[in-house]
């Protein structure tokens, strides 16, 4: 506008206004276009991520693109038709002291490249392989850890124990920690399933949660974060009876709803047999525990719950005429229960269960008392036999849970990562593992947490971002309609 009123010598018209407008918006159309276009195609490789990685990213990608369209279309509809109607009459072509600045340090450290190209160009090469070099030395995680403030204890108890037994023992966790670290604000926690079950969780598992006061009002508040977290540590390994995960509020579940594991890093053992399970488990415990930065190294708990097992010797039911399913009937009515009735409360209803009182379901030798009738067509003197005397029973630790993903049995080994990286260290546990553990045939090892998102993201991203450059190649040869100036 600047050039053509000079070149008329007085102000523009309307028309001649909007004129200039149009050839100078046709004249840089086609860069701007295609300048937008590939910051866009920058953001491609986001699009193409799948599960949770997809859901996190793709609507920060969404919204940028979003914005870019809707700027490219007001770059060549709306600016330059406000420019033409609303830049006051009097145009003047100058330039503000930033620009001034900027050119005068600009200009001649641009001389001093161009009559240095060599030196210019090998220093380029050198940084880049340089970087690229650091680059693929970093470590690798899925999302960065972010220091929450508070952090969260998981206790994790002996299958067995009941829910009264596993609140003393957290109240006793609880009280220890407030007595012995002034740093804490307050503590509570969730144990079991809560009425609303969108977390279930057996009575010997309670999710605690430490709430600090802010580091100002330490008794010392050079402390750090991770000092207090490893003297907590150490305080509640103290008392029996308990083995802890620490993470952090958000992070625990955050781990635990994209991959079912609360820790960083899972190793999954799949097979038939729960006790080669088991002591495969124990093995790549014992090695995951010594590469370093594993912390809070677990074996999914899967034994431990007692179990009654009834042996039915069927011989000797056999001689006395009975058959498996009566005397399977009699201790069902006698330990499960049988129902009775109905019992009705205004419009409320409950099932009345007949069944033994329970200190005579929790006595071996009670049980074996149980009488099972005879049947009637035997004639004999008797009319009830102890069930001891067709049955052996074994009160003795059995499965606390069988857990299967794609249809096989696993179990879980599962740590957190401090003071490295997920990446690397998943990759020298690996190489660990294969060379120190024996996997059976027919059993296998997989990895999940958060590590199963940053693989399946880095494969995707192996191909897709290539597949973005080339397309943002393709751009700039279409632009410059030369090889060379696109590369």
């Amino acid at each position: 506008l600047a050039h053509a009123q000079s070149h008329h010598g007085r102000a523009l018209t309307l028309s001649e206004r909007l004129h200039e407008v149009f050839a100078a918006a046709k004249e840089v159309r086609r860069p701007l276009l295609y300048g937008q276009l590939i910051i866009m195609i920058v953001y491609l490789p986001i699009f193409a991520l799948t599960g949770v990685e997809g859901k996190m990213f793709t609507p920060m990608a969404f919204t940028v693109v979003t914005a870019l369209f809707g700027a490219m279309i007001l770059s060549v509809t709306f600016v330059p038709a406000a420019v033409a109607l609303f830049i006051g009459k009097r145009v003047t072509e100058k330039e503000n002291f930033l620009i001034r600045n900027a050119k005068r340090a600009y200009a001649p450290a641009f001389d001093a490249v161009m009559a240095n190209k060599p030196v210019v160009l090998t220093f380029a090469v050198v940084a880049v392989v340089l970087s690229g070099l650091v680059g693929a030395r970093m470590g690798s995680e899925f999302v960065p850890s972010l220091n929450e403030g508070d952090f969260a204890i998981q206790a994790l108890r002996v299958p067995a124990t009941s829910l009264s037994q596993s609140l003393e023992m957290q109240q006793q966790l609880e009280r220890k920690l407030m007595e012995e670290f002034p740093e804490i604000e307050r503590i509570f926690a969730r144990t079991g399933t809560a009425e609303v079950a969108s977390d279930a969780m057996p009575p010997n598992i309670s999710d605690g949660y430490v709430m600090l006061k802010p580091q100002e009002q330490w008794p010392d508040p050079g402390k750090s974060r991770n000092e207090l977290l490893s003297e907590v540590q150490a305080s509640a390994a103290e008392l029996p009876g308990n083995n802890y995960e620490f993470s952090q509020p958000i992070q625990l579940r955050f781990n635990e709803l994209i991959s079912g594991v609360r820790a960083a890093v899972a190793v999954k053992i799949y097979g038939d047999d729960m006790d080669v399970l088991n002591s495969t488990a124990a093995e790549v415990s014992e090695v995951l525990g010594q590469v370093p930065g594993a912390s809070e190294v677990t074996v999914e708990q899967t034994t431990g719950l007692p179990m009654l097992t009834i042996d039915i010797d069927r011989d000797q039911i056999a001689r006395y005429g009975l058959s498996l399913d009566t005397v399977q009937q009699a201790v069902a009515v006698a330990i499960g229960g049988r129902e009775a009735g109905t019992l009705f409360q205004g419009d409320r209803r409950f099932d009345i269960v007949v069944r033994l009182p329970d200190e005579i379901r929790s006595d071996l030798a009670a049980i074996e008392r149980l009488p099972i009738a005879l049947p009637r067509e035997l004639n004999s003197a008797i009319s009830y036999i102890p069930l001891g005397e067709v049955a052996t029973l074994d009160l003795a630790p059995g499965p606390n849970q069988i857990s299967r993903e794609e249809g096989k049995r696993r179990i879980v080994v599962s740590a957190n990562v401090r003071g490295r990286d997920i990446g690397s260290f998943v990759s020298e546990a690996e190489q660990k593992i294969q060379a120190q553990v024996d996997i059976p045939a027919g059993y296998w090892i997989d990895w999940g947490g958060t590590f199963e998102q940053l693989e399946s993201a880095t494969k995707r991203l192996q191909i897709v971002v290539p597949v973005a450059l080339l397309l943002v190649f393709i751009l700039l040869f279409m632009m410059f309609n030369n090889v060379k100036d696109g590369l």
